[in-house]
């Protein structure tokens, strides 16, 4: 009885065992990689409905039962398989499955992360490794040459310059803004310059280009999108600290315009019967000794200099990035420079239940600047007096350097006549220090504050808000010892000269992101979520300037308000100070929605819509509704494809519209979203009349309340793949991008007195192109590691509609049929050998020297604009030595050289320096001469034709990057975890056809562009 009592009780204990067992329980667990957690993982009870996905701090919770099999997943990871025991918490350690570069997360926006296997979006990410410690102002000069379609263009070297034009397949606009959003921390920004950005702050960056990954910003996105993500820290990793430091310099490239010397100019001068040349003998000029090189004079090899201190701190509920950086570097002229602090603290921090988390981001930024008048001022482009850029290449060789060391002892040597000769004198007189003080500091501060809180396991609500205050202030003038403020004094009959300006102005941009957003997986296959946003903002831009004019010299100092002379009414009004204020404000308001599905991670669908409105149109227009749709095919997924040698292949196809607010473009460094505030009002002016008297109205502008967007439309159709055992990666892609109801002038009635034309919507414009990016792991073992890569791209615009347009005597053609800015030219076809004089082709192919330039002038199939543009590479690591190099190129770019077509210019012989191909000019006994007869009688149709349209096509070497990494094994015994040594170099070399500096522009007409130097720097970088 007692054994079956006990066998009995043994089978009782066993049930309630497995029946306990059997129950659900909550099951948690962290799943990641060796570098850290893995936000977005799959977690599924095998057999079962239940599922999960891992957090951003790779946490799960599901519920299971004993017995059950926990399948772990992620995209590029072998799936791991996991039994459920009495235990509740499991650690995942997923191993790779295919190349690494497929599971990089890309950051595309309000909370949308995607990795390479499972984006629709066409779009490279940069990661921070590229662009670090490069010796680069602007982190826009880093990216030239990374990114397929990314046409990125610095048209001035000068120290903190704000001169960057960009493009994402193409130019989208004629006359709007064309520059791509740039958005900071999911904060979108309206600014157009980023010199207070610390580019080792950051991240990655990723540029979206199809409809995609634009069409969500909306009334931002039409030209496509760059996001930034700057670092943070890790949950549970401790503190690091990572210092580096970068020392270098900067120099001049080299120009091919062959100007002649002191001794070939006084030859040119004697043969053309001018200047100083003319009075000499052929053995004085042979034994003539003075031989100035001015450009040795106005520049010099400058300094560069960095210091960036980043530290991370990773607990268990929040981790930090916080960094400080100091950023110096001279201009080359010796009155440039720039020099930065930068502050930066990123914090993010959850709830134990991880149902809370935040994140902010505060950056601050100080720099000050000086810089030439010419960086804004296009009035002294070709001024020899106040124009280095200019001076440098027209002053007379045979001169020497100025005698005179101050602007009074310089009045006294030549008077107040400084034509001629002289302005290279004057020239040398206003490049001393505090001269002629030009002056900036910017001051920034952006502050960035996101929450969110799962109210579900499947339900978020979240919300960013973003604060962008920048204040700029400058200070320009002329000090009253200056020669030009002496000669302006004496010439007025006033005692004291010059004048100083000083303007503030404060730029704010406030930006809120409101988002709901739902995600959930069902029946394992079927992943879905949506989100609703709605999204405010609003600029504020003031500013306020002052002129002193008359400065007392014993007392005045630049900038501290010494030395002002008050205005007396016994004086002339010389002295009288003057003052200016404006003030901008607008704003924008944004609703949309987004829905994203998935099926068995093979199948792929996007879709977005969203309805904008903009303070800059009328009340009829002011809403914008803009969408896209996209998909997606992971081939590699389909039975048929086992065994195929592709680890992905994936298509996406894209379809969606863009609407573009900012229809006329802003000026460098002013806030795009202010552009044409007042379009679509009258504007009525106080004017005055006879003797000054106040009273008279000027007209300035009708009210056009029909103006509304341009409005972008894009079909996109791509392809990424890894194969050959992942060696080789890369996308393709194809577009076509159509830009309609262009912002452009609309024909109009002189009747109605208001000229011939009122601003408007007229026209169309289309864009189609091709982006390949491919990458090559040739070798990849422990010891040994070699990739190249390349992307390229090319682009064709056209314009396809516009009103009534005239192209006869048109330089540059915007016209139905034509690419946009195409060059309408005369053909020159080279030197009369009978006479000397020049040729031309005339309309009907007939050689003449006096061509028609209202009928003879031709479309060239040429632009300023390039059609073909990429870079290219490799990466090399051997045993901790690595070499990185980037090429980046710019091909089929067309531009007219001014400062060539005023070196060749007969005209300014003797007053001016001009090339030395003068020397080889047709004369009677040398018929088969190129250049033509400095007495040629024809030399007047240099801009009617094409004989100075250049290629300025080019290949540069833009950065190299040599160096070597301390094995880890020699440094166990110090607290240094990670030490590197580096040399870097910018602009290292250019092949161009170009003979100017630089080739690095699409102004139409090369006009003096302070050129982007050639800088190698010195580094190190340790980690403890």
């Amino acid at each position: 009885m007692r054994s079956k009592f006990k066998w009995i009780f043994t089978l009782l204990l066993a049930f309630t065992m497995q029946f306990s067992f059997a129950q659900e329980k909550t099951v948690t667990g962290v799943v990641s990689d060796k570098t850290g957690p893995l936000p977005g993982a799959n977690i599924i009870v095998k057999g079962t409905k239940n599922s999960a996905q891992t957090d951003f701090d790779g946490k799960f919770s599901i519920k299971a039962k004993a017995g059950d099999v926990l399948v772990v997943s992620f995209t590029g990871y072998n799936t791991q398989s996991i039994n459920v025991t009495a235990a509740n918490n499991y650690n995942v350690t997923m191993s790779e499955g295919v190349a690494l570069s497929e599971v990089v997360i890309i950051s595309e926006g309000y909370n949308r992360t995607r990795t390479k296997a499972n984006t629709t979006t066409a779009q490279t990410t940069i990661s921070s490794e590229t662009i670090e410690n490069r010796a680069n102002v602007s982190v826009l000069a880093s990216l030239q040459g990374q990114s397929p379609g990314l046409t990125l263009i610095s048209s001035s070297g000068s120290p903190g310059s704000a001169k960057f034009d960009g493009f994402i397949r193409g130019a989208s606009s004629i006359n709007g803004n064309t520059d791509p959003l740039i958005v900071i921390d999911g904060v979108p920004s309206t600014s157009n310059q980023f010199r207070n950005l610390n580019q080792n702050e950051i991240e990655s960056v990723t540029t979206l280009r199809d409809a995609s990954g634009t069409s969500i910003y909306g009334n931002k996105g039409a030209n496509g999108v760059i996001v930034i993500t700057t670092k943070n820290g890790k949950y549970d990793t401790g503190v690091k600290f990572n210092y580096d430091t970068t020392v270098g310099f900067n120099s001049l490239p080299k120009n091919d315009y062959n100007l002649a010397n002191a001794r070939e100019l006084l030859a040119i001068e004697k043969v053309r019967g001018v200047g100083r040349g003319v009075t000499l003998t052929d053995a004085q000029i042979a034994d003539y000794n003075i031989n100035t090189n001015w450009q040795d004079e106005f520049f010099k090899i400058d300094r560069v200099t960095q210091h960036n201190l980043g530290v991370t701190f990773g607990g268990k509920n929040i981790s930090s990035y916080t960094s400080i950086g100091y950023f110096e570097q001279g201009g080359m002229v010796p009155t440039t420079d720039f020099k930065r602090f930068t502050f930066r603290s990123n914090i993010k921090g959850k709830s134990n239940n991880d149902k809370f988390n935040f994140d902010t981001q505060v950056a601050l930024g100080y720099s000050k600047r000086n810089q030439l008048d010419q960086e804004t001022n296009n009035g002294v482009n070709n001024n020899t007096i106040q124009n280095p850029l200019h001076g440098a290449l027209t002053g007379l060789p045979y001169l020497p350097t100025s005698p005179y060391a101050t602007g009074a002892e310089l009045l006294a040597g030549i008077g107040t006549d400084f034509s001629g000769a002289n302005d290279t004198y004057v020239l040398q007189d206003i490049l001393r220090e505090g001269n002629l003080p030009s002056m900036y500091s910017d001051k920034t501060m952006i502050l960035n504050v996101g929450t969110s809180y799962k109210i579900t396991p499947n339900i978020t609500v979240s919300n960013r808000a973003g604060l962008d205050f920048k204040q700029y202030d400058r200070l320009f003038g002329r000090a009253p010892w200056s020669y030009l403020a002496l000669v302006v004094a004496q010439t007025q009959g006033a005692e004291f000269g010059g004048f100083e300006d000083k303007s503030t102005f404060n730029d704010l941009t406030f930006t809120n992101v409101l988002n709901l957003g739902y995600n959930k997986v069902f029946k394992e296959k079927h992943d879905f979520s949506a989100g609703l946003f709605m999204e405010y903002t609003k600029a504020h831009y003031e500013g306020h300037g002052s002129r002193q004019n008359g400065l007392n010299p014993a007392t005045y100092s630049p900038g501290a308000g010494t030395g002002y002379i008050a205005f007396n009414p016994a004086t002339p009004n010389f002295y009288i100070s003057t003052v200016n204020a404006s003030k901008l404000t607008g704003g924008s308001l944004s609703v949309f929605g987004t829905l994203d599905y998935d099926y068995n991670q093979k199948y792929g669908f996007s879709g977005v819509l969203r309805r904008d409105a903009t303070y800059r149109f009328d009340e009829s227009n002011r809403w914008g509704t803009f969408w896209s749709v996209s998909g997606r095919w992971n081939i590699d997924k389909e039975e048929f494809m086992k065994n195929s040698g592709f680890d992905m292949l994936k298509m996406r196809v894209s379809y969606g519209t863009n609407g573009n607010q900012n229809i006329s473009a802003a000026n460098y460094g002013f806030p795009s979203l202010l552009t044409s505030s007042n379009l679509i009002r009258e504007i009525i002016s106080p004017g005055t009349g006879y003797n000054n008297i106040p009273g008279a109205l000027l007209y300035g502008q009708f009210a056009n309340t029909a103006v509304q967007w341009e409005e972008i439309s894009q079909a996109n159709i791509g392809f990424d793949f890894i194969v050959l055992n992942k060696k080789l990666e890369g996308n393709i892609d194809v577009y076509r991008k159509t830009t309609s109801n262009l912002f452009n002038a609309i024909p109009n009635s002189a009747v109605v007195g208001t000229g011939f034309s009122i601003a408007g919507n007229n026209g169309e414009l289309r864009n189609d192109g091709i982006e390949v990016q491919l990458k090559y792991n040739v070798i990849k073992n422990e010891n040994f590691k070699l990739s190249v890569f390349a992307n390229t791209s090319y682009n064709k615009n056209e314009v396809t509609q516009l009103r009534e347009t005239d192209i006869n005597g048109v330089t540059n053609i915007v016209a139905p049929g034509y690419i946009l800015n195409e060059w309408n030219l005369i053909p020159y076809v080279g030197v009369n050998q009978a006479n000397g004089n020049l040729l031309y082709l005339d309309i009907d192919n007939n050689l003449t020297e006096t061509p028609n330039p209202a009928k003879d002038r031709r479309a060239t199939g040429k632009s300023n604009l390039p059609k073909y543009q990429g870079g290219f590479g490799f990466n090399l690591d051997y045993k901790g030595f690595f070499v990185n190099t980037l090429f980046s190129y710019m091909y089929d770019v067309w531009r007219i050289d001014n400062q060539f077509r005023w070196a060749s210019n007969p005209a300014f012989i003797g007053g001016e320096n001009v090339t030395a191909d003068f020397l080889n000019q047709w004369t009677p006994t040398n018929t088969g001469s190129n250049v033509p007869s400095i007495n040629a009688s024809n030399n007047d149709v240099f801009l009617d034709s094409d004989r100075f349209l250049y290629d300025s096509s080019f290949l540069r070497l833009k950065n190299l990057n040599v160096g070597y990494d301390v094995p880890s094994k020699f440094l166990k015994r110090s607290p240094i975890s990670n030490l590197r040594f580096f040399v870097q170099g910018e602009n290292l070399l250019t092949w161009t056809k170009w003979r100017g500096f630089d080739p690095e522009a699409i102004t139409a007409l090369s006009v003096t562009n302070f050129p982007n130097p050639r800088t190698i720097t010195f580094g190190t970088s340790i980690s403890f």
